[in-house]
């Protein structure tokens, strides 16, 4: 039997894409790709890393990871550069032995409230990069998922939220029911937990892993906030509600750490809709537009947890969410990467990687 294992569990590797969409890195994407680079070295530190790019762009990504001794390069193309949701969600049987699933992907939402038009190469990431290191793989389709919509604990449990999993533009065929039964045979789950909402504003439909994530069994970690008047409020408050209303799959309650939101949110700016350049079809932003920030948007590698840092007027939230996660996570370092650039494109860390399990 296959089970999708715990993010916290041992990696032999993780996946990541070089960003150069328009549309989301705008149309200078240095400054993101810069940013990428520290998650590179930072996920290098203790293991393995596979980063797809295309042919137009080889040059250029060879040339800023040449210091980076574990990364390997290969020739995938991609319409995005979010790994963790066009990756394979990789699964492991008893004997070590791991494939990766291929979900179908269509942008977050198709034609009812995708974020392109053209999605095709996505779809195909998860197969290709499988067959490129030699990994076996089998294909979900028709059924509609992205990596960033599920979390689990590697011991049956797997957090999704209502507003995305029961999105009119992912399985409308589908009864909740037949959905949850699906990622049980696929994951090797036994219980799926389902949060009511994720974080405000989040294009995603609100995608699980920018709102709670296991950092053990029978523990989570909450996006929070106590100001009554933020829009963010209602959604933490049902999900802290239903936390505390569950079990997981082995019978435990949960224990929950709030870890707040940035003090300050994160507006778009008229420079920044001003750098994007966006294709027919495309979601847009407009100045003013709240950004989906969110610490939980973090990413465990082996010896480690790197956490979105937003910068400037959200220092000390930025401080305080290391903080908080290294009590909840002692056995590991704490490393705040600035990810500012990377929350421009619409997510964070943990939607820019894929743990590939050992």
């Amino acid at each position: 039997m296959y089970r999708m294992p715990a993010e916290y569990q041992p990696h032999r590797a993780t996946l990541m894409i070089w960003p150069v969409r328009p549309g989301s890195w705008g149309k200078d994407p240095s400054a993101a790709q810069a940013a990428f680079v520290r998650v590179f070295e930072a996920i290098a530190r203790s293991e393995n890393l596979y980063l797809l790019v295309d042919p137009a762009h080889w040059k250029q990504a060879k040339a800023a990871t040449a210091h980076i001794r574990r990364v390997r390069l290969l020739p995938i193309e991609s319409d995005d550069a979010w790994a963790r949701d066009v990756g394979p969600t990789f699964v492991q049987n008893e004997r070590g032995g791991i494939k990766g699933i291929s979900w179908q992907f269509n942008a977050w939402g198709g034609t009812v409230d995708g974020l392109y038009a053209d999605w095709q190469k996505d779809d195909a990431v998860a197969k290709l990069f499988c067959q490129a290191v030699g990994l076996p793989w089998e294909d979900a389709a028709p059924f509609v998922l992205e990596g960033g919509s599920i979390h689990t604990d590697g011991e049956g449990t797997v957090l999704v939220t209502e507003s995305c999993l029961l999105s009119a533009g992912r399985n409308p065929s589908m009864t909740r029911a037949e959905i949850e039964a699906e990622l049980c045979r696929r994951l090797g789950a036994e219980k799926v937990l389902w949060l009511p909402r994720g974080i405000y504003n989040d294009e995603t439909n609100e995608h699980v892993d920018n709102v709670c994530a296991f950092v053990g069994p029978a523990e989570v970690v909450l996006a929070w906030t106590d100001r009554e008047d933020d829009p963010q409020y209602p959604l933490s408050m049902a999900d802290y509600a239903y936390l505390q209303s569950v079990t997981d799959a082995k019978g435990r309650p949960l224990t929950i750490h709030k870890l707040p939101i940035p003090d300050h949110p994160i507006l778009c700016s008229e420079a920044d809709c001003e750098a994007y350049s966006f294709e027919p079809g495309e979601d847009t932003r407009e100045p003013g537009e709240r950004l989906a920030a969110s610490y939980v948007n973090f990413y465990f590698t082996n010896d480690a947890v790197l956490v979105p840092q937003f910068g400037g007027e959200n220092a000390d939230s930025d401080a305080r969410a290391c903080r908080i996660l290294q009590q909840v996570c002692p056995g590991r370092r704490v490393i705040g990467l600035p990810a500012r650039d990377i929350l421009q494109g619409g997510g964070n860390i943990h939607c820019i990687t894929q743990q590939i399990p050992l």
